[in-house]
């Protein structure tokens, strides 16, 4: 009977450990040389906070069109290889279901 009532002390110490504070928090227990722990106040920017202006300049038109010319033959380039791949599996996936009638 002692037994499980020392398991039983354990359990529910062990339980409500999980909601205390870390001992670094607590003023007598933590080092006074630490510095102290920032608020998460600012992780996000205040309503009328704007962004600074960047200092690198936007891409020129030109450049933009290049990209984008680029960006458009690389997707034309993955459709067509996987196109070319899927033809070959709906082929034999085709076979494989006539087989089996």
């Amino acid at each position: 009977m002692r037994a499980a009532v020392a398991v039983a002390l354990v359990v529910a110490g062990c339980a409500l450990g999980g909601c205390s504070v870390s001992l670094s928090d607590m003023p007598l227990l933590g080092s006074s040389d630490a510095p102290a722990k920032p608020k998460e106040a600012d992780a996000f920017p205040a309503v009328n906070d704007l962004p600074a202006n960047r200092e690198e300049a936007v891409l020129a038109p030109s450049e933009r069109n290049k990209i984008e010319q680029e960006l458009i033959a690389a997707r034309e380039r993955q459709a067509n290889a996987n196109a070319g791949a899927a033809a070959p599996a709906a082929g034999t996936a085709a076979a494989r279901t006539a087989a089996s009638r």
